[in-house]
């Protein structure tokens, strides 16, 4: 599958982002049930989506934490992987951090951005120097309303494929 194709598609059009979210569903099966969707990208920013629904929820109505904090990881995750390659580079999230300051009582929007210069200067840069680079991602989330609800903190080791030591 050549999912760079439906990436472009998907900053173009809504029908190319509805076919992207699709493939998603299949290929992220941990999202399909909350509806976590990306609602925009373009290519220096990645927009996801978590709906207010009874299955995000937590005991008193709002959009659950770890619903939020999947959001974000998927926002600053995916937009990492488009940037860079999923060919070429292996991104495994080393941590998250969260810090919550409104309820959740809406549609939640997180927000990802990261130009090319930070990923120079943050990602491809510092590879040339060593095996392994953690770069920190900060994700803003939002209600429907404009509300901060929350910010989350990604911590991404990347590295090349092929520095990449697995045991059989």
């Amino acid at each position: 599958m050549n999912f760079e194709k439906y990436i472009e598609q998907a900053k173009k059009s809504k029908f190319g982002l509805f076919k992207l979210n699709l493939g998603l569903g299949f290929i992220i099966p941990f999202n399909k049930p909350h509806r976590i969707k990306i609602k925009a990208i373009n290519d220096d920013q990645v927009q996801t989506h978590i709906p207010y629904r009874r299955k995000n929820f937590n005991h008193i109505k709002g959009i659950h934490a770890c619903g939020l904090a999947t959001a974000a990881e998927f926002a600053s995750g995916f937009l990492l992987l488009t940037k860079l390659g999923s060919k070429k580079y292996r991104l495994i999230m080393e941590s998250i951090e969260m810090k919550y300051h409104y309820q959740a009582k809406s549609n939640v929007t997180a927000t990802f951005s990261a130009n090319g210069d930070w990923l120079k200067s943050s990602v491809l840069d510092p590879l040339t120097k060593a095996e392994a680079v953690y770069v920190r991602c900060e994700i803003k989330l939002k209600d429907d309303l404009g509300n901060h609800v929350a910010t989350g903190y990604t911590n991404w080791q990347i590295k090349e494929w092929t520095a990449v030591k697995t045991k059989l």
